[in-house]
């Protein structure tokens, strides 16, 4: 169970507060219930970000235009229109066959570390996938897990470098325990969801 909606509308605009009107603010449901997304809506979240497409499209039909909603998951192709049909934006895009598939906008996931556990495009490749899809409009990483939020800003500012030399300005980087060096590095968009739920 999340907190009431009266401590997570304080934790969602301290969050808002800390990062600036620049950068999205993107609720992580994953582990939210059908039920608890009312509260998120009673709270004033405006963008939520769902891993799975199957719950994706359930709460989508349950709770529509309450929110702006964002695919941060592992993307199937074969999944590909129900995000096209509910979402605005995709974090996650890792292949060619569901690039191929997307009619919307999509940021183009980068495995940094060259972790074999996590989805990404290495760095030399994304200047293929910009020249082939058109709707690429930044880049996404999730770096290594780490206790310190400041060990993830190697990656971060990477990931700025290589967004500038490809004249892309969307970054979707930082979770709930790194946002804040996230922002720091360039962040236009964060992804939290603990934190929001449970406090620090």
């Amino acid at each position: 169970m999340i907190a009431a909606p009266a401590e997570v509308a304080e934790r969602y605009r301290r969050i808002r507060e800390k990062v600036g009107p620049g950068v999205t603010v993107v609720v992580a449901t994953k582990y939210v219930s059908l039920e608890e997304m009312a509260l998120l809506a009673e709270a004033g979240v405006e963008v939520v970000g769902e891993n799975r497409a199957q719950d994706l499209e359930r709460k989508q039909a349950a709770y529509a235009d309450a929110f702006r909603w964002h695919f941060i998951g592992h993307l199937q192709s074969n999944k590909a229109n129900v995000v096209n049909a509910t979402c605005e934006l995709v974090h996650s895009l890792a292949s060619d066959s569901a690039a191929r598939r997307l009619t919307i906008p999509a940021l183009l996931e980068v495995n940094l570390a060259g972790e074999a556990t996590k989805s990404g495009v290495a760095p030399d490749e994304i200047a293929g996938f910009v020249e082939r899809y058109p709707l690429i409009r930044g880049l996404m990483t999730m770096p290594p897990l780490s206790p310190d939020p400041e060990a993830s800003r190697p990656y971060f500012y990477r990931l700025r470098v290589l967004a500038a030399e490809h004249g892309l300005p969307e970054l979707s980087m930082g979770t709930s325990q790194d946002y804040r060096v996230a922002v720091e590095e360039g962040a236009t968009l964060v992804r939290v969801g603990k934190i929001l739920f449970r406090g620090d």
